[in-house]
């Protein structure tokens, strides 16, 4: 008598993505990041330029030189530009590093929120897309 294992309907092959909205979404969150990377490298750009772009905030605890914000903001789009690059080409550290870039952006764009807020929570909610998405895709290992 050959028995046969009981077989469970409920398991998935590893590789198979959780859902196709992650797995779309891991796309659509390297696009983002492009997005959000250019949009950080525009504000940084205007920062670095001109003091007057950008409003003065007198009683603000996170209080930076608006030239300094323009630097971290040119350096972050640059950094997130390229990861976001990384992220369509496939590259596996590139979800990684993405999500740890996205998480220091909202931080970032939190603090920078006096002196543009709808830019901010922009790039907020964006980063915050790009994390879940990048987290959720379990299609391939992240290193």
């Amino acid at each position: 008598m050959a028995q046969s294992a009981p077989s469970s309907s409920n398991t998935r092959p590893p590789e198979r993505p959780d859902s196709a909205w992650a797995a779309g979404g891991t796309m659509f969150a390297g696009v983002l990041l492009l997005v959000d990377g250019i949009l950080d490298i525009f504000k940084g750009i205007a920062g670095i330029a001109s003091d007057d772009v950008y409003e003065r905030i007198t009683d603000y605890t996170f209080k930076f030189d608006v030239t300094a914000w323009g630097w971290i903001h040119l350096i972050l789009g640059v950094v997130l530009f390229f990861v976001g690059l990384g992220i369509l080409r496939g590259a596996g550290w590139a979800r990684g590093v993405g999500v740890g870039l996205a998480a220091l952006n909202i931080i970032a764009n939190f603090i920078w929120l006096p002196y543009q807020p709808v830019w901010a929570i922009v790039s907020i909610a964006i980063d915050t897309f790009v994390i879940w998405a990048l987290c959720t895709d379990r299609s391939k290992p992240v290193l």
